[in-house]
């Protein structure tokens, strides 16, 4: 990394620990006594407080969005092609904020935390969430930091999930709601790939049924591998043919030698698997990948999606790729009709990319288009 960073760079970050005293009680029952969130922000918030965006992050996310956290750092926030200055959320417009969530492994209780009634981590006793229950410490922290109403509410892929939730629970509380490659619910193949990968981690004889940090251990093959089960979908068949096809990284196929064959595909899931392993916790994989299927937006409204958008009040733009087919364009126009049926405003747009699910994070030019396009058009709405 150079002495400076990229003009359109936030810069350093330093992320920040908001304590809640206040319990919080879960949908499945259990209350909270207290509990932390981990966030990043970047800009700055405006008099009124009317220029506040909330990022919602995916299943392998967390609050390090954009920026860096040291000049050695290599590796910029998970979503700095889009936050920065000039960038799509516009942080000389904008006041971002983006929590680790509940139950992550990236500061925020979960799974690692103290349980305060036996003095050891929860491990696998963590409480099971719901994508409501990340709303609703969101929306405490966004109170914390003097925030009434978002002026847009932006996630992609399980983020997408908690923005269209945000919208029902609490309609009066954000102007604008951005959704990337989501879905109102899993399809049940998506429910399948799920549970392999959490029968994989459950599967590691390191595993303990989930008190492994107990044993001073943690299951990192299993967690290698449903890393791996999770990348493959992430990735469209273009673009693994394109990055690997059907290349070696060691071995040979002619006569007379022996040495195994590793194609260069195989080389990069493990190394992806490893990584992953290195650096989040089985039981918050576990964890997340569980409120991810028990998601169904219309479930308590007569299973019917247009009587469930009928308690929005904000804008909506909603956008898909080509060739995501673990979150398929039809997916997001399904959402797209049912908004349409409830009379609600929306801007809907699918993205030609040959790079699966996986595009919502990274560069396109048509993305950065509407992306930005409709991101001035919100800040236009916000007081200087």
């Amino acid at each position: 990394m150079p002495d400076t960073l990229p003009d359109d760079s936030v810069g350093l970050v330093t992320p920040q620990t908001h304590v809640f005293t206040e319990p919080l009680t879960l949908a499945c029952g259990t209350t909270l006594d207290h509990y932390e969130l981990v966030y990043e922000t970047y800009g700055t918030l405006n008099a009124d407080r009317s220029n506040a965006v909330l990022i919602c992050h995916a299943l392998s996310g967390n609050h390090h969005a954009a920026g860096y956290h040291s000049l050695e750092d290599r590796k910029p926030g998970w979503w700095d092609n889009y936050i920065g200055p000039g960038k799509a959320i516009d942080t000389n417009r904008f006041f971002v904020v983006c929590p680790n969530n509940l139950g992550g492994c990236s500061g925020s209780t979960g799974p690692r935390s103290t349980n305060p009634a036996t003095g050891k981590p929860w491990g696998a006793d963590f409480p099971m969430l719901r994508v409501r229950d990340w709303v609703e410490s969101q929306k405490r922290l966004g109170e914390a930091l003097g925030i009434d109403c978002w002026a847009a509410i932006v996630g992609g892929s399980l983020g997408g999930m908690q923005v269209m939730r945000w919208a029902l629970e609490y309609p009066d509380k954000l102007r604008h709601a951005v959704v990337i490659a989501a879905a109102m619910k899993l399809s049940a193949q998506n429910i399948a790939f799920n549970e392999t990968a959490r029968q994989a981690i459950m599967s590691d004889p390191n595993f303990h049924n989930g008190h492994y940090l107990e044993h001073d251990t943690v299951p990192r093959d299993g967690l290698a591998v449903a890393r791996m089960i999770g990348h493959i979908t992430y990735l469209s068949d273009h673009a693994m043919g394109e990055k690997f096809g059907r290349e070696l990284r060691s071995g040979s196929f002619l006569r007379g030698q022996y040495d195994p064959v590793e194609f260069q595909v195989e080389s990069y899931l493990h190394y992806q698997g490893d990584s992953f392993a290195n650096n989040f916790d089985a039981n918050s994989y576990i964890l997340i990948t569980r409120a991810l299927d028990y998601f169904d937006l219309a479930r308590e409204y007569n299973d019917d999606a247009v009587e469930a958008f009928r308690l929005a009040r904000c804008k909506f733009l909603v956008v898909s790729f080509s060739s995501d087919w673990r979150f398929s364009p039809q997916r997001s126009r399904e959402i797209v009709d049912a908004l349409t049926g409830a009379g609600r405003a929306v801007s809907y747009t699918n993205i030609d990319s040959p790079y699966g699910h996986d595009a919502f994070l990274l560069p396109n030019e048509r993305y950065r288009q509407v992306f930005t396009r409709y991101m001035a058009g919100v800040a236009g709405e916000v007081h200087s």
